[in-house]
């Protein structure tokens, strides 16, 4: 597990080499000049310095000693091994890649996540390379997540969340999944959401052409039910006022006149009658 540690302060390190310098001189012993000379400059690999938003792992013959986290100037054993990795939060954007939706229909996702390391130890010692490791598990994490939704609700009605309407359902899913996944690299995830969706392009097309007529038929829908509503009130209208008389034969040819009219998806050619409604 991670171990947050506190080294020795490098300006004490070398105003203690200092101070040794000046006992040297004032003793005027060659051999201690040459003693702390030779331990000084054995001294300098344990400098190091720690940028804000930096850490640094330390390691000792193979053994972990903890973690540096706090910025400064420090200094440890020279033999000790050490290991800079960044804390600052980092994003990177999936290319759309080809997956399959609940119901098997190819579509292209593509996806942002951010992402930072939170714990040193689990980053340097449980994966390989973490940062291989956040691409290939998030990639890992947008194909299970696709299988889990359909793309929209035209084949799959009983639906309730889909990956084009269920935005904030998804990717938050998306985020569970891949937090799950990076956990085991210390691995903090911040925010992960779809950038890109799309049909693939071997069915783009048909989709296309299958939305189109399912909105022209949800159109003319409406366009009928209005001219329903229409007629019913114009013949209610005529018969309240007592404009006119109509028989049944009367009322069928004017409520197919009046359909024609408000349900043509052209302007109506008015035709002149100048006889009577039977000629």
């Amino acid at each position: 597990m991670e171990k947050i540690t506190k080294p020795v302060s490098g300006y004490s390190m070398i105003l203690l080499i200092f101070v040794l310098f000046i006992f040297a001189l004032i003793s005027s012993s060659h051999l201690a000049l040459i003693v702390i000379s030779v331990l000084s400059a054995a001294t300098f690999p344990g400098f190091f310095i720690v940028e804000p938003n930096k850490s640094m792992v330390l390691l000792l013959f193979g053994e972990y000693k903890g973690s540096v986290k706090a910025n400064g100037f420090y200094w440890v054993i020279p033999f000790m091994t050490k290991k800079k990795i960044s804390l600052r939060v980092r994003n990177f954007e999936n290319k759309p890649v080809k997956v399959n939706d609940k119901i098997g229909n190819p579509v292209m996702i593509g996806t942002i996540v951010v992402w930072q390391v939170e714990d040193t130890f689990k980053a340097t010692f449980d994966v390989n390379d973490y940062e291989n490791f956040v691409h290939l598990q998030s990639d890992a994490a947008i194909r299970k997540m696709a299988g889990l939704y359909p793309y929209d609700n035209f084949e799959a009605e009983e639906a309730e969340i889909t990956l084009r309407s269920g935005v904030e359902e998804v990717n938050y899913s998306l985020e569970q999944e891949i937090s799950e996944r990076l956990h085991h690299a210390g691995i903090k995830v911040i925010e992960a959401r779809i950038s890109h969706l799309a049909y693939s392009s071997e069915i783009a097309s048909a989709m296309l052409q299958r939305q189109q007529a399912t909105a022209i038929v949800a159109a003319r829908q409406k366009i009928v039910e209005g001219a329903v509503g229409m007629v019913e009130m114009a013949l209610a209208d005529l018969k309240l006022k007592e404009i006119v008389d109509f028989d049944n034969e009367k009322k069928a040819v004017m409520v197919s006149n009046l359909m024609v009219v408000l349900c043509s998806d052209k302007s109506a050619s008015p035709v002149l009658n100048v006889g009577t409604l039977h000629q």
